[in-house]
Order: structure tokens, then C-alpha cells, then sequence
């Protein structure tokens, strides 16, 4: 079941695609965090979301957020992703799929492969509440990420 609003986020670490640990509770000692999984690197849906949160970073650095794009792709692909697309935040290799399931964000069964994020947003504020939670079970509807950033605005 995925996680609501108004709970506390599982901290977790994991190895982003330049290969640096990153440890939530850390990051959220600077800010609210933005963490955006998605189902696999270098598909269609995953590739114009990831975009438009690229697009809108300015926007969301003014309040105050950091951007994590997590997916169960190794981190070398991942960095492979980022550079293809520009991508200037960290994506997290949540490859042991450990994050999704403690999330509660993970497919049973996509496509035959056992594990896949599914497509969601948290907002979590610096206390480490989760303030806005989306996801969606089918893989190829984007979100709208308006919602973000109207979370953001009332941290």
C-alpha cells in the first residue's frame, strides 16, 4: 500500500548514478525533498516526466527542494539516462527494490518483470512527514506535477 500524507517517510540510502551515497534524513536537514520514482530509464513516459522536472528546476529550488529521481535501473544506467536527457538531479538505483516496497510503490507484475516502480511522487518536508503522496498504476499516464509544487508553496 503506498504511503499517505501526514506519515513519516522511511529514510533510506542508496547510490546514485554518479555513485555517491545519498541518505534521505541528510538531505532533509536542507529542505523539503521531492522524490520521484518511476518505472525503468529510457522509456517514453519516464523520460518526458523526468524532463519536465528538469524543465521546472529553478522553479523548484526557489522553494527550497531537492529533486530525487528513483528507479530500480542499475546506477550506471541511470547515469547513462541523466546524461542523455540533461538531467542535473540525482537519480537513486533503488536496484534491491527496498525503497519501493518499504514505499509501498512496487508492481507485482510489469511487463514480466517482478519489482518495477510504479510511477509516484512524495513530498517530504524537513521533519520527514511525507505532505503529499501520488501514484498512479498505470505506467503510461505522466503526472501532473503542479500538485509538487502547490505542496512545496505551503511548507
Amino acid at each position: 500500500m503506498t504511503l499517505a500524507t501526514n506519515v513519516k517517510a522511511p529514510d533510506f540510502e542508496l547510490v546514485s548514478n554518479k555513485g555517491d551515497k545519498v541518505r534521505l534524513s541528510e538531505h532533509l536537514t536542507r529542505g523539503p525533498v521531492v522524490l520521484a520514482f518511476f518505472p525503468l530509464a529510457f522509456t517514453g513516459v519516464c523520460t518526458t516526466e523526468m524532463c519536465e522536472l528538469r524543465d521546472m528546476m529553478s522553479d523548484l529550488n526557489s522553494l527550497g527542494a531537492q529533486v530525487f529521481g528513483l528507479s530500480v535501473d542499475s546506477r550506471f544506467a541511470l547515469d547513462a539516462f541523466a546524461q542523455k536527457n540533461e538531467l542535473q538531479f540525482p537519480l537513486l538505483s533503488d536496484f534491491n527494490k527496498e525503497v519501493g516496497q518499504a514505499y509501498g510503490v512496487l508492481y507485482e507484475d510489469f511487463l514480466g518483470m517482478k519489482g518495477v516502480h510504479k510511477r509516484s511522487l512524495f513530498v517530504v518536508d524537513k521533519q520527514g512527514t511525507i505532505r503529499y503522496s501520488w501514484m498512479n498504476e498505470k505506467a503510461g499516464e505522466k503526472p501532473d506535477l503542479a500538485p509538487v509544487r502547490e505542496a512545496l508553496k505551503k511548507l
